[in-house]
């Protein structure tokens, strides 16, 4: 399919993914370093290109109390956030994934205060994991716009009916100008397709209730019912990955390999800094070191076996985390994994980097190569090290 070659931030680039869906309403509230991409949705509207309601709300946590009325009144739904304003909406976050409404999100990650900072780190989502979201990442613009394409088939699926979130680097993704292939808007829309909705407030002749009072008789059956829908994720987010890469030539998977094929010694991270790692591999792949990178995408739900099969019988597995659990044994990603990998007899350690946005530079890459091969050669690792922080 002939697809147009722009110049796009990442914020841009995904306010244009929304708008191909076609969405009834958006609720915004300004937060840097999402703001930009509610601006230029909102030029959209002011220009006629959209349709969609826009609400200007006074708060996040009004920007997702409007999303889920919206929602639930059976309107295809979107809003953004970063940092603050997500923990602002904290506590209708995980009502509008207990009422199974596929609301979209933009998630521009940002550091979580204090103190305050409006740079890169994934404290936000990652305070978020367990909301019952569906959480995908993006190394740069064009998987930012992608992700934002597929998030709509992926929440809207009538197995999931689930909110999903499409996370992108605050100002290294966000502001940065990138070159990508962006769809026609009549065939992006085709691809996600007429929005149906699974119930509706506003029809009187199927009267139904949301948000009641849910006590010891079956809050529990809805939470597993939850549950259930969670599990069905990873089959429609493969089946709809496959459909967009057969329709656009961009291959997703739950992850990115890498240089994995005959990798001894592995790189798990998420994000934009996964560009950075790629040069210096590509420089130990030119010394013989065989090393590999493992890019995941898909964050939530996470998938455990699969990234245990691609991670199983290496000799060295550093896994780095842009965020930090505070009285915890590592980070978000490394404790997933650690967890993934129970049984197996493969080393695995982790780094701590980036917080507040510190630069991931080449000299950090190095250092967790080297180390990688100081654990493949048998030498035990530090479980937890932070990387890049001043001594």
């Amino acid at each position: 399919m002939e697809q147009k070659l722009v110049a796009l931030s990442g914020n841009e680039a995904v306010a244009y993914a929304f708008k191909q869906a076609k969405p009834h309403v958006a609720a915004a509230f300004p937060i840097t370093p999402q703001t930009e991409m509610m601006h230029k949705y909102a030029e959209f509207v002011a220009n006629g290109e959209s349709t969609t309601e826009m609400i200007l709300v006074e708060s996040e946590h009004s920007a997702m109390s409007a999303a889920v009325g919206s929602a639930a009144a059976g309107a295809r739904t979107f809003t953004a956030t970063s940092s603050a304003g997500f923990a602002l909406m904290w506590e209708v976050v995980y009502i509008a994934a207990s009422l199974r409404l596929p609301i979209c999100m933009g998630m521009v990650n940002r550091a979580l205060s204090g103190n305050i900072n409006i740079h890169c780190d994934h404290s936000d989502s990652m305070g978020g994991r367990d909301a019952g979201w569906i959480h995908l990442f993006s190394e740069n613009a064009q998987e930012a716009y992608d992700n934002g394409i597929m998030a709509w088939r992926i929440a809207e699926h009538m197995d999931v009916r689930l909110p999903a979130m499409v996370n992108y680097d605050g100002f290294i993704i966000s502001h940065t100008a990138d070159a990508l292939k962006m769809l026609p808007d009549d065939a992006a829309y085709d691809f996600i397709g007429k929005y149906k909705h699974a119930y509706t407030l506003l029809d009187p002749e199927n009267p139904i209730t949301v948000g009641p009072l849910d006590l010891t008789d079956y809050y529990f059956e809805h939470k597993a019912s939850q549950l259930a829908a969670y599990d069905k994720v990873p089959g429609v987010v493969q089946k709809v990955s496959e459909e967009f890469g057969a329709m656009t030539g961009r291959t997703y998977d739950f992850c990115e390999e890498y240089k994995m094929d005959d990798a001894e010694m592995v790189m798990v991270i998420l994000g934009s800094s996964a560009g950075t790692a790629k040069d210096v591999i590509d420089e130990y792949r030119e010394k013989g070191v065989k090393v590999g990178l493992l890019k995941i995408r898909m964050f939530r739900p996470f998938p455990v076996e699969y990234i245990a099969g691609k991670l199983a019988g290496r000799k060295a597995v550093a896994i780095l985390d842009r965020s930090a659990v505070f009285g915890g044994q590592g980070g978000p990603v490394f404790i997933e994994i650690r967890s993934a990998m129970y049984g197996q007899q493969v080393p695995l350690f982790n780094y701590i980097y980036g917080l507040g946005g510190r630069d991931f530079d080449l000299h950090q890459v190095e250092t967790v190569i080297n180390d990688l091969q100081k654990v493949a050669a048998g030498e035990e690792p530090k479980q937890i090290s932070l990387l890049g922080i001043r001594s």
